[in-house]
């Protein structure tokens, strides 16, 4: 199996429990045993490649500024393109640059997804039992890119990620273990750093440069 083909599964899901005038958002980056699979919450309208309009591919953040602040200052991403993410309106970003950004995800070995790929018009949180649906294609869509790290963002994605009760502000930097189809995984709960979660970006990136460099 192949990650696309996971996309008809995400895209009747969508159907059943996103904005039906929205696409769903799939993943993107480093294919084949990144070093890091970053693992997100869901996706909102602000994503540009959600519209019915989008022709290119469908990974999260397009469009977006803040989450590209965390990948530069975790050394993810350069200057370069950083500012040049920085610098542009929503609406400038086309297939083809949301194809060089992602090229560079790719060199850098990491991995962006969602644990929902149900696109929703805004960021109000989805029930878990919505984000649960999506649980077992995660762990095929980790199964398939063999990750050597996982990073999980925020407690409910952590919980529902881990199956145990997760507090991020006290499990900072600490390791838990995961096993998917007979392979063990590192995991990692750290702050979610979007939105309301601004307040603790600093924090996320100094336990992302611990996590890194261990």
């Amino acid at each position: 199996m192949k990650i696309k083909d996971l996309n008809k599964y995400y895209d009747k899901l969508q159907l059943e429990y996103g904005e039906p005038t929205l696409s769903s958002i799939y993943n993107g980056g480093c294919e084949s045993s990144p070093d890091i699979c970053f693992v997100f919450m869901n996706p909102t309208g602000k994503n540009v490649a959600s519209t019915k309009e989008w022709k290119g591919r469908r990974s999260p953040w397009i469009g977006t500024k803040n989450i590209w602040k965390l990948f530069y200052n975790v050394g993810l991403i350069e200057k370069e393109l950083f500012d040049k993410i920085q610098s542009m309106k929503a609406t400038e970003w086309d297939e083809e640059f949301a194809d060089y950004v992602y090229s560079k995800v790719e060199e850098k070995k990491f991995y962006i997804t969602n644990l929902g790929k149900c696109t929703q018009i805004d960021a109000r949180p989805l029930p878990d039992s919505v984000l649960k649906q999506y649980l077992e294609l995660l762990y095929k869509e980790i199964d398939i890119i063999k990750p050597k790290k996982i990073i999980v963002f925020g407690n409910q994605v952590s919980t529902i990620f881990l199956g145990k009760k997760i507090c991020v502000k006290s499990v900072r930097k600490e390791e838990f273990k995961i096993e998917i189809n007979q392979k063990e995984y590192p995991v990692y709960a750290v702050f979610y750093p979007i939105g309301n979660g601004m307040r603790n970006i600093d924090l996320a990136i100094e336990d992302i440069k611990y996590i890194m460099n261990k």
